[in-house]
């Protein structure tokens, strides 16, 4: 759901919000310490009991309940993760309020070419916008705009109908690979396998795979975007937010 990962745990369900770096790691050998709050990377540390009949699927037998545990961990010192405990995950707030999903069937280009139309905004702003459109991040939006050779400032009320049309298809593409990447592969190497696939997102100061021009980065505040100047601006360097308000 979104940016969301959603757990059934019997009855109730647990919605984990791992923001920019989180992380769940599972283990069937749970950790007896315990845990001092704030203190450490492990934001959140949740125990399970699984009967042997659930495991095994064979009712009748020896029972041998399986011990299994989640610690969902955070790196560096922004402690942005969430955990929500709830019998609907329409209770989150953020799922509540959750745009469509883009991989949906019901997500045509009639549809994103409203949702554009309804909201003039930079087009990178837009795609992050959990509320306009759910699941994209900042590194998915980055190769998204990419693949479709769009500047990450451009606004999206200034997009003619066959860019619209090219953002979309690219929307479905790079998500559409990202999924069928993720496909199979244990969770400790999903981070690795999303890195694989980024053409600019995480590289600046590589040539772009495409045309071979540097990849440049714009840094804000919090966070960066990364986009490459000979695909997506004609060759304008795009300025840093965190300077250019002091420059005249």
């Amino acid at each position: 759901m979104g940016k969301f990962i959603v757990l059934d745990a019997g009855g109730i369900q647990l919605a984990f919000h791992l923001a920019k770096a989180g992380w769940l790691r599972y283990t069937e050998s749970p950790s007896p310490a315990v845990l001092r709050p704030g203190k450490g990377y492990i934001a959140a540390r949740l125990e399970f009991m699984k009967a042997a009949a659930d495991v095994a699927g064979a009712p009748g037998g020896p029972r041998h309940d399986l011990h299994v545990g989640i610690d969902l961990t955070e790196a560096g010192t922004r402690k942005s993760v969430a955990v929500h405990v709830v019998r609907d995950p329409q209770d989150v707030p953020g799922i509540a309020t959750l745009g469509p999903d883009p991989l949906s069937a019901s997500f045509g280009l009639a549809t994103f070419a409203g949702i554009l139309a309804a909201s003039p905004q930079q087009i990178k702003g837009l795609l992050r916008n959990q509320g306009v459109i759910a699941g994209i991040g900042n590194a998915y939006s980055d190769e998204i705009l990419h693949a479709a050779r769009i500047s990450p400032f451009a606004l999206s009320k200034t997009l003619d109908e066959n860019t619209v049309r090219v953002l979309y298809e690219s929307i479905h593409s790079v998500l559409g690979a990202a999924v069928a990447e993720a496909v199979g592969k244990a969770p400790n190497e999903l981070k690795d396998a999303k890195r694989s696939t980024m053409r600019v997102h995480g590289r600046t100061g590589q040539p772009c795979p495409v045309c071979g021009t540097t990849i440049r980065e714009v840094s804000f505040a919090d966070r960066a975007l990364q986009y490459c100047p000979g695909c997506q601006t004609n060759g304008k360097i795009l300025a840093d937010r965190r300077t250019s308000r002091f420059v005249k």
